[in-house]
């Protein structure tokens, strides 16, 4: 037994060095100990599977409810890890601010626009039927130095005023007080829905009725040297006197409904025709909307709510008369009025302010929305304007005026006995107070404009004569033919172009049908616009998006998507 060390490390040798030459005899020469015997490696492996119960059960002993209402009462975050998400919401909210304060510079504008549209029927449209007439019947002393007997704004103006005279006689033979009574004694559901119907078929009637119109005063307009492609003028006649006849009755269908809801002991009509405003939401927030389609509906929002105050001023005036004209009777429907209109606000700015943030649509486009507007007025008054104000205001907004005028005179006449001098030169005074007014706000409104068109930097569309070329098919040589005078600034071109009268154009010359300037582009062009000789797709893609409000101009529901 005592040669055993001698055999394993060569006997006679001390401990220290045994172990040194042990470790030199060791393989691979490392000088590493080697991997530790089995017994050793259970036991490091039982204290690390100890050491982790134990810290199991300290875990379990820790997690306490009063542990976990201190972390959450402590627990703390930062804002600024995602700065960029809440910057956007910070903006969104401001949108949604400012929403109303530019709907309604928008809306207010916009019904300045259409009264004065309506009031040029009842002030200067008569005047000017005078001075058309006038120079009819005093044409042979001059002699026929035009080829012309009238020109074509004359001929417009004599057609629009005949349509106004029968169209007033044909009402007469409409009884307002039978309608009230049948509508009176349906039930509140069946009024409820006759006065939707009465809505769409509005809409359907202003989007076809003015293209009768316009169709009606291009044939009687037509230079006869062209080849006939028309049914004639008298067909075309006809059908706009019953055109302005039946949407004239329409009008009156809805404001009896409306008289009806007021008139009624529980009001629940009126409150039923108050909550179809808050069903409009529905139908617009949760779609797509783009800037042209947005554009559609405000036009259509300032059409309805203008509307819905002429309509309350004929519920005033038929109430009015039934109660002997009696002051106090006004106070009792002064809060209904007010209810009315309040709830129209209400709904259009939750409305717009809804589609803003869902479409990501800033609080500038609204006025971006009232240059255009305001470009189309400026531009009727340029020397080389192809339409009258009313009509573009009818094309961009669907608000025809000849209807609702036929009604409101047909109204008044009714309510209103004029007997003996005295009542006859307050209506003097009162014709010559409705001309003021026009005047007056057609300056104001003219002012604003050119103000919002410069403000916009569109005076240079406005020095360029509209394209003569036909719509969809764009000449490259027409940007060319379209140049600004080069004698005069853009302020003084723009003043000039307002005050100086149309020039009539040369016979030998064959008009085309034209596209309005304010149609080619709906609000600031841009800065870079494209060359319009580019590729067909190119030009396809863009004309698709110009031609949307030609297309859409009459504004049936404003909810189409691209």
């Amino acid at each position: 037994m005592a040669a055993a060390p001698g055999e394993g490390g060569g006997g006679g040798v001390d401990g220290p060095q045994r172990d040194g030459r042990g470790e030199a005899e060791q393989p691979g020469g490392s000088g590493g100990q080697g991997p530790p015997p089995a017994p050793q490696l259970t036991e490091t492996l039982g204290f690390y599977e100890s050491n982790r119960r134990r810290e199991r059960r300290r875990g379990r002993t820790e997690l306490s409810l009063l542990r976990f209402l201190s972390a959450e009462l402590t627990r703390g975050y930062f804002l600024e890890h995602n700065e960029a998400k809440y910057t956007e919401r910070r903006e969104r909210v401001y949108t949604c601010l400012r929403i109303p304060r530019e709907l309604e510079k928008l809306m207010v504008f916009g019904i300045f626009l259409c009264l004065d549209a309506f009031l040029y029927v009842f002030t200067l449209l008569p005047l000017r039927v005078f001075l058309a007439l006038f120079r009819l019947l005093t044409l042979p002393c001059y002699g026929l130095r035009d080829r012309r007997l009238l020109q074509p704004a004359q001929v417009c103006d004599i057609l629009k005023g005949v349509i106004l005279v029968i169209c007033y006689f044909m009402m007469h033979y409409v009884d307002y007080s039978m309608m009230y009574h049948l509508i009176r004694g349906q039930s509140v559901i069946k009024l409820y829905i006759i006065y939707n119907m009465l809505e769409v078929a509005d809409r359907l009637f202003s989007s076809f009725g003015q293209d009768i119109l316009d169709a009606l005063y291009w044939t009687a307009t037509e230079p006869k040297e062209r080849k006939r492609a028309h049914i004639g003028v008298i067909p075309h006649f006809f059908m706009a006197v019953l055109y302005v006849f039946l949407h004239a009755i329409l009008i009156m269908v809805q404001a009896t409904t409306l008289n009806v809801a007021f008139n009624s002991h529980n009001k629940s009509l009126l409150t039923i025709m108050m909550s179809n405003n808050f069903v409009e939401i529905k139908g617009s927030v949760f779609k797509k909307f783009e800037k042209n389609n947005l554009f559609q509906m405000s036009n259509s929002d300032i059409k309805e709510r203008f509307t819905n105050y002429v309509l309350l001023l004929i519920v005033c005036l038929r109430n009015m008369e039934q109660f002997s004209w009696n002051p106090d009777h006004l106070w009792v429907l002064f809060p209904d009025v007010c209810m009315v209109i309040a709830s129209e606000i209400a709904v259009d700015i939750v409305k717009h302010a809804f589609i803003t943030k869902f479409n990501d649509i800033t609080a500038d486009v609204y006025s971006e929305y009232r240059a255009s507007l305001a470009f189309d007025l400026v531009s009727s008054r340029q020397k080389n304007a192809y339409t009258d104000y009313s009509d573009s205001v009818a094309r961009r907004m669907g608000f025809i005026p000849l209807p609702l005028a036929v009604l409101l005179i047909r109204v008044v006449t009714s309510s209103i006995k004029v007997q003996g001098i005295l009542s006859y030169a307050c209506v003097i005074l009162f014709y010559f107070g409705l001309i003021s007014l026009k005047v007056l706000n057609s300056i104001v409104l003219l002012g604003k404009s050119c103000q919002y068109v410069k403000e916009a930097k569109m005076e240079e569309k406005l020095s360029n004569p509209p394209s003569t070329c036909t719509p969809g098919k764009p000449s490259s040589k027409s940007q060319n033919k379209c140049k600004p005078s080069q004698g005069l600034s853009t302020e003084e071109n723009l003043s000039a172009s307002i005050t100086k009268q149309p020039i009539h154009q040369k016979e030998n010359i064959i008009p085309l049908l034209v596209t309005s300037t304010s149609d080619q582009f709906l609000t600031t062009p841009d800065g870079d616009e494209k060359d319009i000789t580019q590729d067909n797709s190119e030009l396809k893609h863009r004309s698709s998006k110009k031609d949307l409000l030609e297309i859409d101009r009459f504004t049936i529901c404003g909810n189409r998507i691209d």
